[in-house]
């Protein structure tokens, strides 16, 4: 293959090397495991020899109505099967997969689909208004859609199916693997704090080394069960659909996330493993008596979008919970830092137990270096008061910014990706998140940006100014308030406010309360913010 010999004399070939890609651990399950339980979703029940058929159809038909290596393919889809064949099938193309959250705006996901150039896309029946919406709006070429038909609805009869395209395609096609590693997988877009989102590619080593990292944090054995209640729309689903094939586990698809689907999927279903915000440790918490179900075994959790409260941890415990908090971005492929329990704290009880399993963590194991930095680029000591600034740097960081090399080069500066999270480090390494500094909200595990919605607040026509920050929520852990000063001789009503915001932003960006009261500024005229968070921390 032309590779050069190193100091040995050796060189690569193909008997020693092949990319690293998580299409390898479908192609070895569906071989070994193939006929295990590998997709559950109502009466779809998909054995592993199944589901690489599956793949092989998709991306044969991919291909067949012109889709080609490096071509964008985009999903608005809830955690249904097709989403986790379209997981496997869009890269077995050579294509790249472009998951799009299903709550956002039509703007937002019309900007998307031009901004990565997206060929087809996969839209659950559910989502196809705001699909057609969207390409609406668009001004240059728009995606062709192909519905994607879920159990309880029926087709539209405007487009060709999900179930018709496989029929098009070939079970036995060969899927098209990487001839580098580095080649992209993905393209996961983030809001930040501008407004636009960002485009964030992610590459197939990554995603395979992100698979025995998250692995390694749960304790995960063989054969897991796990309930996709973390969006695969979000960072991938945090790359566990990729990760599934590598342990021969089931992937058990949760459309509604509700108390009453979680626990019926744990007693019916054995779940062993699951992934959410802090909100669905809530909601299990406060479930109603009716909704809950009783088993046996410990369920593992992963929990991640916001630090959760001690005092959440602490609730969820008993009740056959082994929570353990994770930390990242959509560009480190989700979690890729962990709350590693350590032995001598297993003897730890009520608060003093709860406080370690608060704290942020530690690097996973396929993470070369997770660390905190002043603002000169140097680490802060390890004294649990010193902020600084999260940065990573490794294999399970993004490739950069699709079309955006101003925003890659800022991520990247000095040879760290800068997260814009404020932390401290505890004596032991261990982090803790106490801040963000790019005014981030995150609502539910959803990232929400203050620019955006101060953006929308202010094409109403009596906002002067405006300021939105995070506010305490029992269900959501913080929601959107937004501080307005009204223009001299106009009038508006919160209600009023909101439902402007409502018809511009995605339903969970929207404030949740508007408080009209001159904002503080310094001398030059910038809003001190911090003054806000404090009010706001006093209010529900």
């Amino acid at each position: 293959m032309g590779w050069l010999a190193d100091e040995t004399g050796l060189e690569k070939c193909a008997a020693n090397y092949t990319p690293l890609t998580p299409l390898s651990y479908l192609e070895r399950a569906a071989d070994v495991f193939a006929h295990r339980t590998a997709v559950v979703w109502k009466s779809t029940r998909l054995t592993y020899a199944d589901y690489g058929r599956q793949v092989s159809r998709l991306a044969s038909a991919l291909a067949f109505h012109g889709v080609r290596p490096g071509d964008v393919v985009s999903t608005l889809m809830p955690n249904i099967p097709q989403q986790a064949i379209a997981h496997f099938g869009v890269p077995a193309a050579g294509a790249v997969l472009n998951t799009i959250n299903t709550r956002l705006d039509p703007d937002t996901v019309a900007y998307t689909f031009g901004h990565a150039g997206s060929k087809i896309v996969l839209v659950d029946c559910a989502s196809l208004p705001l699909a057609e919406e969207a390409i609406r709006r668009m001004d240059g070429p728009a995606p062709q859609i192909v519905e994607v038909v879920d159990h309880g609805f029926e087709d539209s009869g405007r487009y060709v199916t999900f179930d018709q395209l496989l029929a098009q395609g070939d079970p036995d096609a060969p899927w098209i693997y990487p001839a580098d590693e580095w080649e992209s997988i993905a393209l996961n877009y983030t809001s930040g704090t501008t407004g636009k989102p960002k485009g964030v590619v992610v590459h197939h080593r990554g995603a395979y080394l992100a698979c025995p990292a998250n692995a390694i944090g749960w304790r995960m054995q063989l054969f897991p069960v796990y309930l996709t209640i973390v969006p695969l729309f979000h960072c991938n689903g945090w790359c566990h659909t990729w990760m599934m094939p590598m342990v021969g586990g089931q992937l058990t698809c949760c459309r509604d996330i509700t108390a009453k689907a979680i626990y019926d999927a744990i007693a019916d279903e054995g779940v062993t493993h699951f992934g959410g915000a802090p909100i669905v440790l809530n909601t299990l918490i406060n479930a109603k008596a009716e909704d809950r179900r009783t088993f046996s075994h410990i369920v593992q959790v992963f929990t991640a979008g916001a630090p959760p409260p001690a005092a959440t941890l602490a609730a969820i415990e008993p009740l056959g919970f082994n929570v353990t908090q994770v930390y990242g971005m959509t560009e480190t492929y989700g979690p890729s830092v962990e709350t590693l329990f350590q032995t001598d704290w297993e003897t730890t009880t009520g608060d003093e137990r709860a406080g370690y399993k608060a704290r942020t963590g530690v690097a996973n194991a396929m993470l070369q270096e997770l660390t905190v930095l002043d603002p000169a680029g140097r680490p802060v000591a390890r004294d649990a008061k010193t902020l600084g600034e999260v940065t990573f740097r490794g294999n399970l960081v993004m490739k950069g910014y699709y079309k955006n090399p101003a925003a890659t080069a800022e991520a990247f500066k000095g040879g760290q990706l800068w997260s814009g999270d404020i932390a401290f480090r505890h004596t032991d390494g261990y982090i803790k998140l106490t801040d963000r500094a790019k005014d981030i909200i995150i609502s539910g595990g959803e990232n929400i940006s203050s620019v955006e919605v101060e953006g929308a607040l202010m094409h109403h026509p009596a906002v002067s100014l405006c300021a939105v920050v995070a506010m305490p929520d029992d269900k959501w852990g913080e929601v959107p308030c937004a501080f307005v000063e009204l223009k001299a001789g106009h009038d508006a009503s919160e209600a009023d406010l909101i439902a402007h915001c409502r018809a511009r932003l995605a339903g969970f960006a929207t404030p949740k309360k508007v408080i009209f009261a001159d904002l503080p500024k310094t001398s030059t005229g910038k809003i001190q913010k911090f003054e806000l968070r404090a009010v706001a921390k006093l209010l529900r």
